[in-house]
């Protein structure tokens, strides 16, 4: 049990608590300690079901009156690999705006969806690992503000799909939150060259994608890959791509309240928009001018 406890201990805080949740959320789901339907980000529990208040004119005060409910919507499940999740419960009062929080770390594991849930932890243990480790090390609030723009984002797609009655609805945010972070991964190691399996082997830009197809060949859907693929390119072009590639100006900036929660461990402040250590030392070499070379990668955790 040691050796357990040191490696879990050894793991970057932000990807430890990360991983932590992600396995403690659906093992209270599968215990049926809390019913893993409140679990879901349901259009109907999170959007329709809130308190409005109404101006009653008899007494010229207002009071709170749940709003009607809405005609019956078979909503689609976004993911075939999910099977027929847990019917809505019949929640009175606001919206429960919990569920986008407990969406991103629940997953239904089952004899169906065990596997897939098992390679996605190894990836969110994988990559988030070396990414805190490697081109945020040290900068603890700006990976964190990361994970926030991401999950926004992806939260935000799920209110499109929604609004637009797409096919597909994202009602579990895990699989977007980590591919998005797996392909940041990926394009700040583009020309690094990484094994999967049967041995092939490729470079690391291709990766979110042969990930998107295999995801796709064991579940049966890639909307989950696909929304975290398009959000971590977002991501990527807002921070690097678009100011130091095109001369643009940067979109992103970590809340100083983010800094002064977990202080950046070297000197200075790292804000986005400024390349990792590895990059500065390439883009030096080349005489610190003219556009990025993006085609060399870099290992994580080379300083």
């Amino acid at each position: 049990m040691s050796d357990i406890g040191d490696w879990f201990r050894s793991i970057p805080t932000i990807t430890r608590y990360w991983f932590a949740a992600t396995v403690a959320v659906p093992l209270v789901g599968k215990l049926g300690l809390i019913s893993p339907a409140y679990f879901f980000l349901w259009p109907e529990a999170f959007l329709y079901r809130f308190q409005v208040l109404t101006d009653d004119r008899a007494s010229g005060a207002y009071r709170p009156q749940v709003a009607p409910p809405r005609r019956s919507v078979d909503w689609p499940v976004a993911d075939a690999r999910l099977c027929s999740p847990p019917s809505v419960p019949r929640e009175g009062g606001s919206g429960k705006i919990w569920r986008p929080i407990t969406a991103t770390f629940y997953f239904p594991v089952g004899p169906g969806t065990g596997f897939l849930y098992l390679v996605n932890l190894y990836f969110l243990y994988q990559y988030s690992t070396r990414l805190e480790t490697g081109a945020f090390d040290g900068r603890p609030a700006d990976y964190l503000f990361m994970l926030l723009f991401n999950w926004i984002c992806i939260v935000v797609s799920f209110h499109l799909l929604i609004f637009t009655r797409s096919l597909l609805l994202l009602q579990l945010l895990m699989i977007p939150l980590i591919m998005s972070v797996l392909y940041v991964w990926a394009q700040l190691n583009r020309d690094m060259i990484v094994s999967f399996w049967f041995g092939t082997r490729f470079k690391a830009c291709y990766l979110p994608w042969v990930i998107l197809g295999f995801n796709y060949i064991i579940g049966g859907s890639v909307i989950n890959e696909l929304i975290g693929n398009l959000v971590g390119h977002l991501y990527f072009f807002l921070m690097f791509r678009y100011p130091m590639d095109l001369g643009g100006r940067n979109f992103l900036s970590t809340p100083q309240f983010l800094y002064r929660w977990l202080p950046s461990r070297r000197g200075g402040v790292s804000g986005f928009g400024v390349p990792p250590a590895s990059m500065r030392r390439a883009a030096d070499q080349n005489g610190g001018g003219g556009r990025h070379n993006w085609g060399q990668g870099f290992r994580l955790g080379d300083q």
